[in-house]
């Protein structure tokens, strides 16, 4: 067997005593270690102390300084003492290891001369003599990478047998980075040989560990690319065909697992003759019957945080929290269960109004302390018209976990496993308020050992597998006046003690009037938002009259606070945006805001965020349209809302996009936006404000005056379309918008949102459809004299018409956006226009021209210091050198762009840059790496980029496989290519039927 499935493998070496992985990623990095507990520069020792390295060319350090080891032969015997760890080797034992047995005449001079040399430039005692022969002692703790190698194997494989994988991943992946390439690299000598292929065997061993690892939490997908390109380099190692065969069906890639094995087969049989062991055999059997327990887990998780996030989103607990003492004891007792090893659920029922959220938020708070790795929280919005999205949720808690915005999956399944994954190992509380049913609860729910949800709903959750369901009832009438007490004074209680019970009964005696209504047909009636604050009455008794006690009580500015900040859709809203709202400062805002959490009126949904409870929402609304005059403040506030957003964005736009005009080209805005100190920051902003700023969007889109600043706001924030994380919300916002601009009669509104969904569909792939509606665009810019969307919507029409090779049209289409945008002085489009039009040059053979307006793209952005929209321009250059033969530096502008898109988070582009360095690595005859890169492609536009892209990627592939052997695979990846290419109807199908012909016939 070569390959270690369970625990982690040890090099059977002798161990010197004092050795420590603490100084393990120094040695990598060429930083000497400190002791530990020395503070930052006491010990001057460890500054100058040695330090060695063999897991790659044999070299030493003192401190920062690397000390000459000179010729391979003193190198070989340096190494030689190395690796015995302190113990003696004789004189014989060295000229063995280093001559092995045809040593020179003066073999036994020449050791002592190569010993002589070394004690020179080592420090006293280091290298000493004894017994006729050399050792290396009192080396420093840790001063050997293959020690601290195999300290860090040792701490991965306690980590792993206590169950934390997270950690044991993390370790190994240390400890293989300690490998700088081939093992003694350069060193001669039979035992340098021997000690080569040994610790060669233990880094593969290591390695497999943590694929097994890697695929135990889920992360297959990333897998498959580095195992395709080890599968390549090491294609007689059985486990490493295994993994692959078990990460390719975890992805969802059965008939390629399929041929792996196939592959395997043949390469056995041919080579040694052999067949496949049971192992890999068994699991054939098993993905051939869909065996289940295969499947789990099925989505990737993301590389651990350097520094582990833990998220505090708990709402601020009320500080007049009363009564309950039975349901808090029972949900804390369930809580703690947790602790035990199993994942506790508990889902709290109760109609609206009867203190659900209140009780669940009190609970968490008090068990805060069993999870320590944090908890998240969420308004389901069950009740509203617009419940949350399980999709749309699950992406803002990945971000809260850690997850960058490029590894959060497009899928509702793809994201609740990753979800599983990131929270396995953790303990984490985790508060789903305000859920609409079971349905839209369960892919959120931890699913993991040691995690705990609670779930507050309107509706028993009985079809909640699992769930220990509370009935949350109305307090009884001395908790109720209690709390009632607390929150009023007991001044005034005291003189209105009747009046106050009165109120406090409103919601049971609802209940307990009509003994036919369940639970579900009262949470039905409050499904209405017209009617819910209706439903919730008893004779002359409502839940309304308890909202206007609390109203009443609030000073003017508390209350005109509370009505416009009801007004603005989306589940919470940031200080910043609620600041532009009220048209107050900051500072100003955040006091008033502070002081009605105090009242109970709004909620802290986390620092600097605050959220209304949604029956407090629709009376501060009802509150805003009968009391806020004059009424026309109203859609002024959400106006300013909107300027808000739309100046923020235009600001993000400016940062990540220095000297482009569309910021000059966006409707004006009477209320600004914040200003960023960098493009990270406004980055970090925009994925943070997506759903409210969508939310913002959507609501604009009905009026006159608000629409056309929609559709800009749209159009400066559409990285999110680009994301992953957010398409789906961007692409039907779009839609909404464009319906709205053709109803109201807005022509360059219609174009300005039409070509925002030009976009949309160009990065799924939907170019027909694209094609169409730019073509729409630009006679309706026309119409408007709006010259800059004419100028966009052209450049688009020549893109797509390359893709769908009419590169006659296209360069037409081309060459006219780069005259309007020399027109307006539009340097970034024209610099857009003319790398579009590299590629029609590219396409039509001009492979010479295509160079040269790539690479006069790339000096417009370079002069202007605009780096993302550079690396546009570095891609479209990188495929005119591939074209032209020069391929390295086809792959060094790529690399260059790859890295830009990368961090900016630009997952389309990203994905794309992947798949073009693959076709480089082919055109270099290098067929594994180009496979890595193709996988690593397939990975990142998973859910984005349609299906086109998916079959040119494949196609790569599938070569790449050719070109490595692996034909079983290359023919599956042929095959669905050239399927999704007839669905399509694309020209490439034949191309792949021709690549399918060969195969078949041998």
């Amino acid at each position: 067997m070569d390959g270690v499935p369970d625990g982690v493998p040890r090099v059977p070496e002798q161990r010197h005593p004092g050795s420590s992985a603490k100084s393990a990623e120094s040695l990598k990095s060429g930083q000497s270690a400190k002791p530990a507990g020395s503070a930052e520069g006491a010990d001057p020792v460890a500054s100058t102390a040695l330090r060695f390295g063999v897991l790659g060319p044999v070299r030493a350090w003192r401190g920062d300084e690397p000390i000459t080891t000179g010729s391979p032969q003193q190198r070989a015997l340096l190494a030689a003492l190395l690796l015995r760890e302190g113990r003696t080797a004789t004189a014989a034992e060295l000229i063995d290891a280093l001559w092995g047995e045809e040593p020179p005449s003066q073999a036994l001079a020449a050791l002592r001369t190569y010993a002589s040399r070394l004690r020179k430039v080592l420090d006293p005692g280091v290298l000493v003599s004894e017994s006729g022969g050399y050792a290396v002692r009192d080396l420093a703790e840790g001063a050997l990478d293959l020690t601290a190698a195999q300290d860090l194997a040792t701490e991965a494989e306690k980590a792993r047998s206590a169950g934390d994988l997270c950690h044991a991943r993390d370790v190994l992946r240390r400890a293989l980075a300690l490998w700088d390439g081939e093992t003694l690299a350069g060193v001669p000598g039979p035992y340098a040989e021997a000690q080569r292929v040994r610790l060669e065997e233990w880094r593969l061993q290591l390695l497999e560990s943590r694929l097994d690892m890697d695929l135990e939490q889920g992360c297959h997908a990333e897998a498959v690319s580095e195992l395709t390109a080890l599968t390549a380099a090491h294609p007689l190692r059985e486990r490493l065909r295994e993994l692959l065969m078990l990460a390719l069906y975890r992805s969802g890639r059965q008939a390629e697992a399929l041929a792996v094995y196939a592959d395997t087969r043949r390469l056995l049989a041919d080579e040694l003759g052999v067949d496949p062991r049971p192992g890999l055999s068994e699991l054939q059997q098993r993905i051939l019957q869909a065996d289940p327990g295969l499947a789990e887990p099925s989505s990737p998780a993301p590389e651990p945080a350097s520094v582990p996030v833990r998220p505090a989103q708990l709402p601020a607990t009320v500080p007049d929290f009363t009564g309950r003492a039975g349901f808090v004891r029972e949900l804390g007792d369930i809580l703690a269960s947790a602790d035990g090893g199993v994942m506790a659920v508990s889902a709290l029922a109760g109609i609206g109004g009867v203190g659900k959220t209140t009780l669940a938020v009190h609970v968490a708070h008090q068990a805060r302390a069993a999870f320590p790795d944090g908890q998240l929280y969420v308004d389901l919005q069950g009740a509203g018209a617009r419940a949350a999205d399980p999709e749309t949720v699950l992406g803002s808690f990945l971000r809260a976990l850690g997850t960058a915005d490029t590894a959060v999956p497009d899928s509702l399944e793809e994201r609740a496993a990753l979800y599983r994954s990131v929270l396995a190992g953790r303990r984490v509380l985790v508060l789903l308020d305000n859920a609409r049913d079971a349905a839209q609860v369960r892919p959120l729910l931890p699913g993991t050992d040691g995690c705990a949800a609670l779930v507050t709903s309107r509706v028993r959750m009985v079809d909640l597998a699992g769930a220990h369901l509370i009935d949350l009832d109305v307090m009884s009438p001395d908790e109720a006046l209690a709390l009632f007490t607390r929150i009023v004074g007991e001044e005034r209680v005291a003189s209105e003690r009747k009046a106050a019970l009165d109120v406090i009964r409103i919601a049971a005696s609802r209940l307990a009037a009509r003994r036919t209504w369940t639970v579900s047909v009262l949470a039905a009636k409050l499904a209405d938002e017209r009617r819910r604050l209706d439903e919730l009455q008893a004779g002359d008794l409502a839940v309304k009259a308890t909202f206007e006690l609390g109203y009443g009580q609030l000073e003017p500015a508390q209350a005109r606070a509370f009505r416009l900040l009801g007004l603005a859709d989306g589940p919470d809203i940031s200080l910043p945006a609620a600041a532009a709202v009220l048209d107050l400062p900051v500072e100003d805002t955040e006091d008033l805001l502070e002081s009605l959490v105090d009242t109970s009126l709004l909620e802290s949904a986390a620092p600097g965020r605050y959220r209304f409870h949604d029956l407090v929402r629709l009376y501060a609304r009802a509150c805003a349209e009968r009391d806020e005059m004059p009424p026309s403040e109203r859609g002024a506030a959400l106006s300013r809302l909107l300027d808000f957003y739309l100046a923020s964005a235009a600001g993000v736009y400016a940062i990540e996009r220095p000297g482009d005009r569309l910021v000059d080209h966006l409707e004006p805005t009477a209320y600004p936006g914040l200003r960023f100190d960098n493009r990270h920051a406004a980055q970090d902003w925009l994925y943070a404000e997506a759903i409210c700023l969508l939310a913002c969007v959507r609501q604009s889109a009905g009026q006159q005056d608000t629409l056309p600043r929609a559709i800009d706001l749209l159009w400066a924030a559409h990285d999110l379309s680009e994301s992953g994380a957010n398409s789906r919300e961007y692409e039907t916002t779009a839609e909404t918008l464009l319906d709205s601009a053709r109803q109201l009669g807005l022509a360059r509104a219609e174009a300005r949102a039409l070509t925002t969904l030009v976009n949309v569909h160009h990065v799924g792939g939907r170019f027909e459809r694209a094609d169409q509606e730019a073509e729409r665009a630009i006679l309706l810019a026309q119409e408007a004299d709006d010259l800059f969307t004419v100028c966009w919507a052209g450049n688009a029409r020549g893109i797509i018409a390359l893709y769908q090779n009419r590169h006659e049209d296209g360069e037409e289409h081309l060459s006219r956006a780069i005259e309007h945008f020399r027109a307006l002085g539009n340097r970034p489009g024209e610099a857009a226009a003319l790398c579009n039009l590299s590629r029609i040059h590219l396409a039509t053979g001009r492979t010479q021209s295509a160079v040269a307006l790539a690479q006069e793209g790339i000096g417009i952005y370079d002069a202007m210091g605009n780096t993302m929209r550079g690396a546009n321009a570095r891609y479209a250059l990188g495929l005119a050198l591939t074209q032209s033969g020069e391929l390295g530096n086809a792959a060094d502008r790529l690399q260059e762009a790859l890295e830009v898109f990368r961090d900016s988070r630009q997952r389309l582009w990203e994905g794309m840059t992947l798949f073009r360095l693959a076709e480089v690595d082919l055109a270099a005859r290098r067929p594994a790496q180009a496979a890595a890169n193709a996988e690593m492609a397939l990975t990142v536009l998973r859910g984005i980029g349609g299906e086109w892209r998916r079959g040119n990627v494949l196609t790569v592939l599938g070569r790449a496989l050719s070109g490595i052997g692996q034909t079983g695979r290359a023919q599956v990846c042929w095959q669905e290519a050239a399927g999704i290419y007839e669905e399509l109807g694309s020209p490439e199908a034949a191309d792949v039927r021709a690549l399918l012909s060969p195969v078949r016939a041998a």
